[in-house]
């Protein structure tokens, strides 16, 4: 059970995320909102790429700091996000990570697929005793404060394209299918492996958290992807990657599918017929409006049709503008199945959205 520390309706936020997976909850919509206390406060930062990703209790000291600094209203709680990066298992799999202030990146390690080893859960990889040991470490001073959230390992060709590079792959797909389906099955078969690692530790009364989405759920929770579909053609995401998270998600409890960018839009048909996806997070991609506007809205159609739930981020333009975009999204919708994710904001601005939401988000 998270503790009142930082949050103190815990309580009502687990029902509401209960209900959120279900598609049915009532009266508004869930929401990441958190309030900043002193807008003049300075935050503690990493002293050196080190200091960032590999101490796990000095990561927990500086969270606390944040927290003691910001309020968690609504369905936002404190969750500490302890990244290898996006695509984490590349790592634990042979590639060199290369680790940068705002993302870490995989050298690739892969020359042919025909005769490199077979892909099996290695324990003793170098860069997951590292990972394993940063949480270790975290839970020890986040205690039932502060949720660990767990990494994005992330699966399919997505890791594939990490070991191999992007342009390669795509090569191997159309030149090896089979060989492509073997490894990508190899894949599936480790996935959770790696995840259970991370889970064991950082669930917290049952329940689990998914970094930088800022979702919660009872049992396991996860987001999952392939970024690399915005290459593929609509036949070969039915052939390789369809079954291949239909196999991952049946195995989660709670999943959120993140879309990215307009090129994977053709997938959207394919992605819905997974009865085992609860929610979508589209990503409009760089320069593109948030996913509040309404050329998005066929997307949304689609899903909420299918009975998933929406994950969408407002960001675009003025405040009262947003609010405008999102009284639309309410009205077509509705708020049974609907997550609005705004950036944090001074605490005043905050509890106004929130009173706001309360009185016209129903």
């Amino acid at each position: 059970m998270l503790s009142n520390m930082y949050k103190k309706d815990w309580s009502e936020t687990k029902a509401k995320w209960d209900a959120y997976w279900k598609r049915e909850n009532t009266g508004r919509p869930l929401m990441f909102l958190v309030g900043k206390r002193d807008e003049r406060l300075q935050l503690p930062q990493a002293v050196d790429i080190n200091d960032s990703y590999m101490n796990g209790s000095g990561k927990v000291a500086r969270y606390r700091k944040y927290c003691e600094n910001h309020e968690f209203l609504a369905e936002s709680f404190p969750n500490l996000t302890l990244d290898f990066g996006p695509g984490s298992m590349a790592a634990y799999l042979g590639c060199n990570p290369v680790f940068q202030p705002r993302t870490v990146w995989y050298e690739e390690c892969v020359d042919d697929w025909l005769i490199y080893k077979d892909i099996v859960y290695d324990p003793d990889n170098e860069w997951f005793r590292k990972h394993i040991q940063v949480y270790q470490e975290a839970k020890k001073h986040a205690g039932d404060d502060i949720i660990l959230a767990l990494p994005d390992i992330i699966e399919n060709v997505d890791i594939l394209s990490s070991m191999r590079g992007a342009q390669n792959l795509l090569f191997d797909l159309i030149d090896e299918p089979e060989e492509m389906q073997r490894r990508i099955q190899q894949i599936d078969n480790i996935f959770f492996n790696y995840y259970d690692a991370f889970y064991d530790i950082a669930q917290l009364g049952g329940g689990s958290s998914h970094t930088l989405f800022q979702i919660w759920g009872q049992g396991k929770t996860a987001k999952l992807q392939c970024d690399f579909s915005a290459m593929m053609s609509p036949d070969m995401f039915r052939e390789f990657i369809q079954p291949s998270l239909r196999t991952q998600a049946k195995k989660l409890d709670n999943v959120l599918y993140h879309l990215d960018g307009p090129d994977a839009i053709c997938h959207l048909d394919a992605l819905m017929e997974i009865e085992e996806i609860d929610s979508l997070q589209w990503t409009s991609g760089d320069y593109n409006p948030d996913g509040t506007f309404e050329e998005w809205y066929p997307i949304y159609d689609k899903a909420v049709a299918a009975g998933k739930a929406l994950w969408i981020k407002v960001y675009t333009g003025e405040h009262e503008e947003q609010l405008k975009r999102v009284d639309r999204l309410i009205d077509r919708y509705g708020t049974s199945g609907m997550f609005l994710f705004f950036s944090p904001m001074p605490i005043a601005q905050a509890n106004h959205l929130l009173e706001y939401a309360e009185r016209s988000w129903r």
